[in-house]
């Protein structure tokens, strides 16, 4: 799976109407059965259930311009919006279609007389708060670089931005994508001669055994999100800002960048972004979490719990994760 980047800056008067009409606010398929192909509406049925899906679309372009890129794209690609010197949403694509008339119902056409036929539906939408200038530094793009134009990533960088954003992949018509190749998937594993122990992973692991000593001095300890008294082997050092982004400075502040969190859920729950820690110490629940009915009768117990572990000092790093990683609901 790829990322796409889909520019839309929500400054410009129509694509903030066409967000809040399609993406803020999803399409009721049962409106527009008159106009949607019975293939089209049973796929959209089958994956959203509930009737209702976040839609977008991408018009032809100057010279069909954008069509050789829509045709790149495939159902389990990430879509990440960008507008205004911001990434600000993000979702799967769970279905791409063709259709003139619908997308001319929903958004109109543009002063081209083109329409955003090129239509795809989003699962697992979330919202982000990422600057563009980030975008560059990851991926090392020049420093002029915007994004303009719908652009999809290569796959080398598409797998960087995907795990600095801890995107999780959603629900996803793939039902034509190619079937994986079980000798080449054996060759890769048989072939691989790279160093499976560095040194740096050495370090990194010494860092972590020093990390939590400086957390854990005892036998047993708190999770600073569920707040259960644990024994040392059921807690880890978890970093409240990425390790992979702070800087060495950061990486040595061993009492503000960590605390510990528990094994049994705590620490996957806040890596992949279904928990924060909100300004004050309030533990936040992702929209996302409710989707699982497993996962959310496991996190109804956190909701709106105190966290006595936020600090002042330690803000910087919890509002980092909540713009980064945190699974916020569609920005409206």
């Amino acid at each position: 799976m790829r990322i796409v980047l889909q520019p839309a800056a929500r400054s410009d008067k129509d694509v903030n109407q066409h967000y809040l009409d399609t993406i803020a606010s999803p399409v009721t398929f049962a409106n527009h059965s008159d106009l949607l192909a019975p293939d089209v509406r049973e796929h959209l049925e089958q994956l959203f259930p509930e009737g209702t899906a976040r839609m977008w679309g991408v018009v032809p372009g100057k010279k069909n311009v954008n069509v050789s890129k829509v045709q790149k794209m495939s159902a389990g690609d990430f879509a990440l919006f960008s507008g205004d010197k911001k990434i600000y949403f993000a979702g799967t694509i769970a279905l791409l279609w063709r259709d003139e008339k619908l997308a001319e119902r929903l958004w109109g056409r543009n002063h081209n007389d083109q329409t955003w036929e090129y239509m795809y539906a989003l699962s697992g939408t979330q919202g982000l708060d990422i600057t563009v200038e980030e975008i560059r530094q990851l991926l090392s793009w020049k420093p002029n670089r915007n994004i303009q134009g719908i652009y999809i990533l290569d796959h080398s960088d598409s797998e960087t931005l995907q795990a600095y954003l801890s995107l999780e992949p959603s629900t996803a018509d793939t039902s034509s994508a190619p079937a994986p190749d079980p000798q080449a998937e054996a060759a890769a594993a048989v072939g691989f001669d790279g160093e499976l122990e560095r040194t740096a992973l050495r370090a990194y692991r010494g860092e972590q055994a020093a990390l939590k000593r400086h957390l854990l001095p005892g036998h047993t300890g708190q999770c600073a999100l569920c707040g259960r008294v644990l024994p040392a082997a059921l807690l880890v050092a978890a970093h409240i800002k990425k390790r992979a982004v702070c800087t060495d400075e950061e990486k040595r502040d061993f009492a503000n960048i960590a605390m510990l969190a528990c094994s049994l859920g705590c620490d996957s729950l806040y890596e992949r972004g279904y928990v924060t820690v909100i300004a004050g110490g309030v533990l936040q629940v992702s929209p996302l979490a409710h989707a699982v009915a497993a996962l959310q009768e496991h996190v109804e117990q956190l909701a709106g719990r105190a966290v006595p572990w936020w600090t002042e000092d330690r803000e910087p790093h919890f509002r980092w994760h909540r713009s980064h990683t945190f699974k916020a609901g569609t920005p409206v």
